[in-house]
Formats: C-alpha cells, sequence, structure tokens
C-alpha cells in the first residue's frame, strides 16, 4: 500500500512538473546579443534590418542562399557568435523570426501613433509613413529573395518537421509579398 502511494505521488508531481520543465527548456529563437540590437532598434525600418539580418545568419549557419560568412571584426563583436542549433531549430527560429517582423509590421498599421521615429540633431524629422513604406519593402524584399530558397528547399527535404517549417515559412513569405502588392504606388515610390 505504501508503494502504490509512493507510486501515485510520483506520478503527481510529474504532472505537475512537466510544463514547467517544458517552458524552462524553451529555445529562444534569437541570441541574447540579438535580443538587445532588436531592443535597440525602436524604429520600425531599423527593427526590420536587423530580423532581416538575424534570418540571413541562421541561413548562413545551415548554408542556404548567397550569406556571406565573413563577417567583419566589428560585426561579430556587436551581433556575437553565429547562432547554433540543428538544422530544425534553425529553420523553426526563421520562422518565428519572420513572425516577429510581421507582427511589428502588423502592430504599427493597427497603431500608427505608436511609431518611434528616432530624432537626428539638425536633420528634418522623418515621416512615420515614409519609414513604415521602407520597412515594408525591405521585409518584402528580403521575402522575395527567400522564397525561392526555401521552396527549393522543401523540395530536397525529407523529414516532416523540417517540411512543416519549410511550408510556414514559405507561407510567410507569400503573405508578405502578397501584401507589398498591395501597396499603394506612391508609398511603393517612396523615398528611403
Amino acid at each position: 500500500m505504501k508503494f502504490l502511494g509512493n507510486v501515485l505521488a510520483a506520478i503527481v508531481l510529474l504532472i505537475i512538473a512537466a510544463p514547467t520543465t517544458a517552458d524552462a527548456q524553451r529555445r529562444d529563437y534569437l541570441t541574447d546579443e540579438e535580443i538587445e540590437i532588436v531592443r535597440e532598434a525602436q524604429q520600425i525600418d531599423e527593427r526590420i534590418g536587423v530580423l532581416v539580418h538575424a534570418v540571413d545568419r541562421r541561413m548562413a549557419v545551415i548554408g542556404l542562399g548567397n550569406s556571406a560568412n565573413g563577417r567583419s571584426v566589428k560585426e561579430k563583436d556587436i551581433w556575437g557568435p553565429s547562432p547554433s542549433g540543428t538544422r530544425a531549430e534553425m529553420l523553426s527560429d526563421i520562422e518565428r523570426i519572420i513572425q516577429k517582423a510581421i507582427d511589428d509590421i502588423d502592430n504599427l498599421a493597427a497603431r500608427p501613433d505608436s511609431a518611434i521615429i528616432n530624432e537626428d540633431e539638425g536633420k528634418k524629422p522623418k515621416d512615420p509613413k515614409a519609414l513604415f513604406s521602407k520597412a515594408v519593402r525591405s521585409l518584402g524584399s528580403a521575402a522575395v529573395r527567400y522564397r525561392p530558397i526555401f521552396n527549393d528547399e522543401l523540395s530536397k527535404t525529407e523529414v516532416k518537421a523540417e517540411r512543416g517549417l519549410l511550408l510556414d515559412i514559405i507561407e510567410d513569405c507569400d503573405e508578405i509579398i502578397e501584401a507589398v502588392a498591395k501597396l499603394p504606388t506612391e508609398m511603393k515610390k517612396g523615398k528611403n
């Protein structure tokens, strides 16, 4: 009877502890250095540039695209060591970073008055609409560049989990490309 009570107590403990263990082991999709760079990049065009670069870093790690491996010493100091993980983890990071970029743009579109604009001394203040347009076009340009690479990887990949991640990334790229195509003409041609 005492043995059965101990087994039951152990099962209850496992059930209670399992969710916290999973949360504690959740992987960050950005490195600590990248998180700091994103925090500092409050202006939407700068933030999207940072997120696109973070995607490019992961693509370089898993050997996709024309990513430059020879980074300058200054960039290594700022961005820290290259991200690490399995191929599936890198693909998951890429999908989550792209989704963060989409969410950041969607949030700003829903609340345009919340735009943060860095004031440069002695220069004319930047137009929030121009910064938004620049950010959307920058993400769109990256999506156009990423889509064929990930589509090609999808045709080569047999691992089910990786295929699912690649499909999600391709879907995100399609969503971005479609959104950029709907931009008004004057926003597409706006000054950077």
